[in-house]
């Protein structure tokens, strides 16, 4: 029984630890730090890093094919997997992008 009593102070604790901490929360309202890019810019220079592992790969991949000296395998494997991840990587967010514009887009105003 004394399990009992004791399980139920240590929640009475409990909620009125939680109670505090709610009453002392301030709301959270946030503003764009000066300078901080934009939504818009930080998606634009994720598509041109894309944009840029792809063409390192090419150019890897062709100076390879060409016999160029100095270039390995294993290198032009390795920019043409960086290219192929990011390249799949912005492929999720946009089309996570595009399923929050449907979602809002059928929401009941």
């Amino acid at each position: 029984m004394s399990q009992g009593v004791e399980f139920n102070r240590l929640m009475l604790e409990m909620r009125s630890m939680q109670a505090e901490a709610m009453a002392r929360q301030k709301p959270v309202i946030s503003t764009p730090e000066v300078g901080a890019p934009s939504f818009s810019e930080m998606l634009g220079q994720a598509v041109n890093k894309v944009n840029e592992n792809q063409q390192a790969s090419n150019k890897l991949a062709t100076a390879f094919e060409m016999g160029t000296g100095g270039v390995d395998l294993t290198d032009v494997m390795i920019a043409s997997q960086k290219a192929s991840v990011s390249f799949q990587a912005m492929t999720q967010v946009r089309n996570r992008l595009v399923q929050a514009y449907q979602d809002i887009m059928q929401m009941p105003v």
